[in-house]
């Protein structure tokens, strides 16, 4: 599992953070997606990779600026915290 972090700007209002998280979920098969204006963020959790360069385009077209990119394994915690 991934965990893309990607540096979203634009993003003003919470129907901008839905506007991108929907755009997000019909371009790629992703688990999760949440999107934050005031942290200018959209975290995104997939099971396989996604390409940047789609993911770019996908955010452009809806009016937004995509910054940088943090993408790291994703290993989700179980009870209590324990990996």
């Amino acid at each position: 599992m991934w965990k893309y972090t990607v540096e979203v700007k634009g993003m003003m209002c919470g129907m901008c953070e839905t506007h991108i998280n929907e755009a997000i979920r019909r371009a790629f098969p992703v688990k999760k997606v949440t999107s934050s204006h005031t942290k200018e963020q959209t975290v995104i959790l997939t099971q396989q990779e996604l390409n940047e360069d789609t993911l770019k385009k996908v955010i452009n077209e809806l009016g937004y600026d995509m910054g940088s990119v943090r993408k790291e394994p994703y290993q989700k915690k179980k009870l209590f915290g324990k990996a």
